[in-house]
């Protein structure tokens, strides 16, 4: 039986999802029947170590139902990298509140501070179960098949590249061009989704860059040179990430968090999209726009994909569940067991081997061209990603 207090946090950037995978714990726990009750951590571990506890067991039933579609993160968020002088207030709050249970939703940093708290924990002769909730849009989480929040985010870039593309290209006598920029660091898992756009030949996306490939300017504009010529008109999408065979970043004034993952464009800087409509606007000489949309992926409820929905709440319920078999020092992934038909298992993964590191798309993934993707990632991607709308196209025929 679970006995004394557990507490949830949420870190980093948030999902469309977060708070299913929030509700999926607390739900858990409640269903449990346990004698201690379930905390939150406003903002994080940061506003842990400040003393900001609530208590999430008194929330009533409809408010958490209404929770499970709720964008952005719902207890707040921080970016906090843990130092050694944190550790000791940490484990104060812990005393104070008897906290037995730790829950972290989060990504690869998250991942971090869990196995940290929980290491720190044990070397202290504290009773603490540390086990984490994966989330991250990216989709770079190491040791699961994909993480909640990523089918939602390509779900948001692929309808938003189908209908640029068809706005672009009912204008393309006016801008010959479009450029879309998703986020995901280092990471091409969601440019790469764009190419769920397509259902014809001439459809957006033409050009994908990815950061897994290298960029090289006078390729990238014989290639939307070539495309011109044979549509009128060059959809691009670009991860914000792309960088030059020598590792500077196509965006221009970077920065870093404290994590030191570079944050692209940020601060003012020259975002990829920017540079890249710079560039043909400079050889080509030709009109067009581009498209930043930053957060807006993590946040868009409006367009929630079903499977990753369930998959969000299920890994925050699982969570409680190796916590009460007194599991501990990992986290929660996600298994495919099937593509076609689409069937998935939860398991768990070591929180010291997904701590600080990343998964790349993988070579069989991406078109020898560099620029697409191969029928192997539309087949991974697609169930995760839900049906997209299907619009109609004029035939043309001559009056």
């Amino acid at each position: 039986m679970l006995q004394d207090n557990a507490i949830i946090g949420q870190s980093g950037g948030p999902t469309s999802v977060i708070n299913a995978s929030l509700c999926g714990v607390v739900q858990g726990w409640l269903d449990a029947k346990p004698s201690g009750r379930v905390l939150g951590m406003r903002f994080g571990i940061d506003g842990f170590m400040r003393g900001e506890v609530i208590d999430l067991g008194r929330e009533d039933a409809a408010t958490r139902e209404r929770l499970r579609t709720t964008p952005s993160s719902a207890l707040g968020s921080s970016r906090h990298k843990l130092r050694d002088a944190d550790f000791e207030p940490i484990l104060a709050m812990l005393r104070k509140h008897d906290i037995r249970y730790f829950f972290l939703i989060g990504g690869n940093d998250t991942m971090d501070t869990i196995h940290r708290v929980e290491v720190y924990c044990r070397e202290k002769g504290y009773p603490l179960v540390g086990v984490g909730v994966p989330k991250t849009v990216d989709n770079d989480l190491f040791g699961t098949d994909h993480t909640p929040g990523f089918g939602s985010a390509a779900r948001y870039v692929a309808l938003s590249v189908r209908q640029a593309g068809m706005l672009a290209r009912d204008m393309k006598r006016v801008d010959q061009y479009v450029i879309f920029q998703t986020v995901g660091r280092s990471a091409g898992w969601l440019p790469a989704s764009a190419a769920l756009a397509r259902s014809a030949d001439d459809d957006a996306p033409h050009i994908i860059l990815m950061p897994e490939r290298p960029f090289d300017r006078e390729q990238f504009l014989a290639g939307v040179k070539e495309c011109y010529e044979k549509h009128g008109w060059c959809s691009i999408v670009c991860g914000e990430g792309i960088c030059y065979a020598d590792g500077t970043p196509v965006s221009a004034s970077t920065t870093t968090d404290t994590f030191k993952n570079v944050e692209f464009g940020a601060m003012g800087g020259t975002s990829a999209a920017m540079m890249l409509h710079r560039m043909i606007g400079d050889a080509l000489k030709w009109r067009g726009e581009f498209q930043v949309c930053e957060s807006l992926a993590m946040c868009a409820a409006d367009r929630i994909s079903p499977p990753d929905l369930d998959e969000a709440f299920a890994c925050g319920r699982r969570a409680v569940e190796l916590a009460a078999e007194g599991t501990s020092g990992v986290m929660v992934n996600l298994v495919r067991e099937s593509s076609q038909p689409y069937r998935w298992s939860l398991g768990t993964v070591p929180l010291a081997d997904v701590a600080v590191r990343a998964k790349p798309m993988p070579d069989e993934f991406i078109a020898p061209s560099g620029t697409d993707v191969t029928p192997a990632f539309l087949d991974y991607v697609r169930p995760l990603v839900g049906p997209l709308p299907d619009y109609a196209r004029l035939q043309g025929i001559p009056a």
